[in-house]
């Protein structure tokens, strides 16, 4: 029990974890500069949010008219309804608000819309958002903001890592533009990758390699890697963009040697085929072969460069992936059941390699 305990208040704290600005800017901008009108006329849902100070809610209040939106929408999570508690104080813009309740600002969740000038300054910005209290705590999964759901063209967010999987089926089965954080670990997922192999979602227009990213923390925690200006810091490695927009990034094909470059200036040796796919080991993804026909096993940081255009992506072998890939994909890779890859893992010399992701050129 103790354990489960500490599993679940580290799983609470790794939900409480705030995107930074320069951050949203730059994947944000990757979207329109490969189209500068696909805010246009659209309806942006930001939900799982903190609108008093997200800086989701504030990059996308100040760039409201010249992205030309509808509608800025932005719901919050009532500080009763998380699994961490932090000692919650309302901020001195809420209790001076003569809506303020004493007991909605604990139980209630928020919710803060933007659409028109009410400052009369002959500007839409941060500081015509308007806000009242939820009927409910602002969960997602509740009929009120499924109802904003539907309401919106586009949903961006950093979700709750411990409910992404919820997260993400709940944005696909409304069948919406989205632009959310995740971990890179959920490319696994038994419930996300049939998405990224069918073409439903890919990765976003940043680096999405990795490697460590930055974020605010809550002022009372207390592990934290910096502090700037009174405020704490974490890097959090392993979190990455998911997305069904597209992204001039989507459609750069990578350069690449043919297999005897490789071979020479690269591996200094062969290529291996694996013990139980009928594909070889690729370790790099920079040592892809341009001119290999058959099916190679890359790293799944692949997907960060990944163009439709040049590869198919044929399946995943990490974890258990045996169980979830469907029978024609089994076949077409000609999997043998190995003793020792642990439910489909790809075998090198007797050896489980890293988890890897089957792809095939497009010719």
């Amino acid at each position: 029990m103790a354990n489960s305990n500490l599993t679940n208040a580290k799983t609470a704290k790794n939900d409480e974890f705030y995107t930074q600005y320069p951050d949203i800017e730059k994947e944000i901008n990757a979207y329109l500069e490969f189209n500068p009108n696909v805010f246009k006329g659209k309806t942006v849902l930001l939900p799982c949010d903190d609108p008093e100070w997200s800086n989701f809610t504030k990059f996308f209040a100040q760039n409201f008219e010249s992205f030309g939106l509808k509608k800025l929408i932005s719901t919050s999570y009532a500080p009763d309804s998380k699994s961490y508690k932090s000692g919650y104080q309302p901020t001195l813009f809420e209790t001076e608000n003569p809506q303020f309740d004493q007991k909605k600002t604990i139980t209630n969740g928020k919710i803060f819309t933007l659409t028109h000038d009410k400052t009369g300054d002959g500007k839409i910005d941060v500081n015509d958002l308007e806000w009242s209290y939820l009927d409910g705590d602002g969960d997602f999964k509740s009929k009120e903001i499924m109802k904003l759901r539907d309401e919106a063209d586009i949903i961006i967010t950093n979700p709750p890592f411990s409910l992404f999987r919820d997260f993400l089926a709940w944005i696909m089965e409304a069948d919406k533009l989205f632009v959310i954080i995740g971990n890179m670990n959920a490319i696994k997922y038994k419930e996300v990758f049939p998405f990224i192999s069918d073409k439903k979602i890919w990765l976003g227009a940043g680096k999405n390699d990795g490697r460590n990213v930055w974020y605010q923390i809550p002022d009372n925690f207390d592990s934290f890697h910096k502090e700037e200006d009174g405020k704490k810091y974490a890097f959090v490695a392993g979190t990455i963009w998911f997305t069904n927009i597209d992204h001039g990034r989507r459609h750069k094909p990578i350069a690449l040697m043919t297999e005897e470059d490789v071979i020479k200036f690269g591996t200094k040796k062969p290529f291996e085929l694996y013990e139980n796919y009928n594909a070889i080991e690729v370790p790099n993804v920079k040592h892809i072969p341009s001119d290999y026909d058959g099916i190679m096993g890359v790293p799944i940081s692949f997907l960060s460069k990944h163009s439709p255009e040049q590869f198919e992506i044929i399946w995943q072998a990490s974890g258990n992936t045996r169980a979830s890939a469907p029978k024609e994909i089994l076949e077409r890779l000609k999997y043998k059941i190995h003793p020792d890859d642990r439910g489909g893992c790809t075998i090198v010399n007797g050896r489980r390699t890293y988890d890897r992701i089957f792809i095939k050129h497009i010719k």
